[in-house]
């Protein structure tokens, strides 16, 4: 294996701006900006616009679409289209 082709793997906190949750764990991505840990080290953070603490899918908090008023728009509108002449 070659020497110095790998990324540098460090410790590193995600921000979720949605949920306002941190995450301590390893990674290759680098950051400049930083922010002090529980445990009182500084660590680089991202900033990232959801993770799984916010997202519906693993949270439960899914949306319900009105599935039945687009449909029965969409035959109202389309109504007469493709009909036989």
């Amino acid at each position: 294996m070659q020497a110095d082709i790998h990324p540098k793997y460090n410790t590193m906190v995600f921000n979720d701006l949605a949920s306002g949750e941190k995450f301590l764990t390893r990674s290759t991505a680098t950051s400049k900006k930083t922010i002090e840990w529980e445990d009182g080290n500084t660590y680089p953070v991202i900033d990232v616009e959801i993770s799984a603490a916010s997202h519906p899918f693993y949270t439960g908090k899914q949306r319900i679409m009105d599935s039945a008023g687009r449909v029965e728009r969409f035959n109202a509108r389309f109504k007469g289209f493709g009909g036989k002449k």
